[in-house]
This record gives structure tokens, sequence and C-alpha cells, in this order.
């Protein structure tokens, strides 16, 4: 089982000097080689049966894949020496870093998506090195012992439970400081099969007027983080725009501001984590709709979408559920807010309309509510709540089964 514990870090002024020179080395070398796959790109994309009849025909080179450019580093250290300061293995992942962000953009991911043109990265873009491997006996008390680096102190809120193995650590760089980011790894623990009671089960509506509704009729209001510090965040966007460019002023104003966005950013997740704790220690399985949420940031709602951060909370959601050996269930989002939850007929009613009343059964209730119930039903009709629904009846249990969960907080 693989999961990750973030805790801050206290560098000295000299480890922070040097922090900010290994990302700026970094950033150069993910710049350069991006730039040498895109050379590769410019000269190789077109077929030679499809150029023009009086053109320039480039050297054909070969593609500069993850080997090829892994196998420049040592001379890259003979050519620029300050780079043998860099720990080999945080050099090698800047190459896959590359490597990764390219496929995606020729290929696309696991499901076939691809993704834009790659970004050149600015030094203040770029944030984050990682250590693909680290040495048994590296977290020494409140002390992590970087390779190459050395040991820089940890804010350790939480202790690393017993039998798990740190994998990688990864240093960001954020807006209030730096921050350590260790995989741990247990080897002990098998992988949570869902073992889950079929018939707890609700079903969610998401939306701005609350932030989610439930079959049952519970409602959660809306945090809205944003709305509220929105005043705040203007104040200090004012001061940053009336700073001279590349003055020490505007650089500490734009610091300022990045810091009020982390506040607001970390009450949002700390919200989402309270309410997925609180549905997932409810119920066994949680229907949701499967929304379309950068479309719905594309529209006139985007800031309330965006404030909301409903992608963050369903992904919490989700994970929370696999390792407490729960189900989360994504149906189709298509007529939910129409369909009648009690008869099933279609009953049209625009946005601003908050309340269903059907007038073919008499059903009369809210319109989110009724949703939630229209999600619970299209979720009990999923195959693996069928199958799990019949084990049940063939075993004839009643009573809910104590779910596998680990606890990791």
């Amino acid at each position: 089982m693989r999961t990750a514990y973030q805790y801050k870090l206290r560098p000295t002024k000299q480890q922070v000097i040097e922090l900010d020179r290994w990302l700026y080395m970094l950033s150069a070398q993910y710049n350069y080689l991006l730039a040498d796959r895109f050379n590769w790109y410019e000269q190789n994309r077109s077929p030679v049966n499809a150029c023009h009849l009086v053109c320039y025909l480039p050297e054909l080179r070969d593609n500069p894949d993850y080997c090829s450019q892994k196998k420049t580093l040592p001379q890259l250290k003979k050519t620029h020496p300050w780079y043998s300061e860099i720990y080999s293995q945080v050099l090698q992942d800047v190459v896959k870093r590359v490597k990764t962000t390219f496929d995606r953009f020729l290929k696309g991911d696991s499901s076939g998506k691809r993704s834009g043109k790659p970004r050149f990265k600015a030094r203040s873009r770029y944030r984050t090195f990682t250590y693909p491997q680290m040495k048994e006996g590296c977290l020494q008390g409140n002390l992590i012992n970087l390779p190459m680096f050395g040991k820089v102190k940890v804010v350790l809120h939480r202790p690393i439970p017993d039998g798990f193995k740190i994998k990688t650590a990864s240093v960001t760089k954020k807006a209030d400081g730096y921050y350590l980011t260790l995989s741990l790894e247990d080897k002990t623990v098998p992988e949570i099969k869902p073992d889950f009671n079929p018939r707890s089960i609700t079903g969610i509506d998401v939306g701005l007027k609350n932030f989610l509704t439930t079959s049952e009729g519970e409602t959660v209001a809306p945090p809205q983080y944003y709305r509220k510090e929105q005043k705040c965040l203007r104040t200090i966007q004012k001061r940053v725009s009336r700073r001279k460019k590349g003055s020490n002023s505007r650089l500490k104003a734009i610091k300022q501001l990045g810091r009020q966005h982390k506040k607001v950013a970390d009450k949002r997740k700390d919200f989402h984590f309270k309410t997925a704790n609180w549905l997932l220690s409810k119920y066994d399985v949680i229907a949701h709709e499967d929304l379309n949420i950068k479309g719905l940031a594309r529209t006139r709602l985007a800031k309330s979408v965006l404030d909301a951060g409903w992608s963050s909370f369903l992904s919490i959601l989700t994970n929370k559920a696999e390792n407490a050996g729960l189900l989360v269930v994504p149906v189709s989002a298509h007529n939910t807010s129409q369909d009648c939850s009690n008869c099933g007929e279609k009953v049209p009613k625009k946005l601003h309309i908050r309340w269903h009343d059907c007038p073919h059964c008499g059903c009369s209730l809210d319109r989110d509510h009724n949703a939630a119930i229209v999600i619970k039903n299209r979720a009990v009709g999923q195959p693996v709540l069928k199958a799990q629904l019949m084990s049940y009846a063939i075993a004839g249990v009643t009573e809910k089964p104590t779910p596998y969960c680990t606890q990791l907080v």
C-alpha cells in the first residue's frame, strides 16, 4: 500500500539559498531537454513524401528518448561542473519529467487523452525536485538527511507509522516556505478489497446553493472561502499592480498575495477532508454525478464552481473510500435534475426553479434532494452493486459488516 505524508521544512538561511539554487539549475536543465525534444519534433514530424517538391530537408536524427537524454548527464557535469553538486538521481528525475510531459503531448495518457503543448518553465514556476530513492534511516528525529544536500529540520506534526518504508522524497517550494512530501509503502498491509454493505448507500448532488445534498435530505452549506477573502485579495492585488516591476517591494507584495491564496486553498482542502470523513463514517457506498467540471468552469458560474472545488472533493472522497474498503460510484449526470425520483418521468425546469413538482405522480420536494435520489437509484443499477446485493440476499445478511479500514491520521 502506498500513501503520502507532507511535512513543513525549516531550512536555515544558507539552506534556503542552496535550495533556490538547485531549483534554478534544474529548471534550466528541464528547459534544455525540452528544447531538444522540440528540435527533433519540428525537424522530423513531416514524412518525406508529404513535403513540397522544392524544400529544405534537414538532416534526420534519432528521437531523443529517456535513455539517450539520461546518457548526456555525465557530459553535462564535465561542461558545467556546478551540476556535480546535485544528486545524480535528482537530475535523472528531471529527464523523466520531460519524457512524461512530452509523451502526454504526442501520445496521450493511459486513457488516450492528449495534453497541450508543454511549456518552458520559468524560474518561479519550477518548484519541486524529487529523490526517487531514499535510504533506510534517512529520517532521524526531526531531521531528514537529503543526499548531497545535508540534514534539514522537519516539523513532524504526525509520526510515520511503524512498518512504513520511505520510498521517495520530494521538496516543494510554496508561498509560505518549503515542504517535504514522503511517499510511504507498507508491504504488511494487503491491498484493500471492497468489503461493504451495499444497502448502506446514499447519493450526493453537489451544487452551489448547498455544497452537497444527500438522498436522505441532509445538506452541507457551501463555505465560499474565496468569496469571503475576495476583498482582502483584491487589496493585495492592487498593491502588486502599483509596485514597479522588478522592484523588491513588488516581490514582497507578490509573496504576500501567494500566502493569502494558499490560506484560502488550505481552508478549502480541510473542509473537503472533513466532509469526506463525515460521509464515509455514515455510508458504505456513495454515488455522485460524473460531472464535466472543466466545462462548467468555463461558464458564467466559473468563480463559484472553482470556489467550491468539486473536483478536488470527489478525488479526496474516492481515495479515502479506497483506503477504507468502501465504494464511490460515479453515475451519468444526464437529466438528474429533470427526472422525477418517484416515477422516473422527465419534468423540465430551468436553473432558477429550485423546487421539483411532478405533474405525473405528485412528487414534491427540493430540486437538489430529488437529484440526489435519482443519483442513488442509478447507482443501484451498477453491476458491482447488483452482484453485492445478490450475494447478500443469498447469504441472508441483515447486519452491516465492519469494513476493513486502515487509520492513517
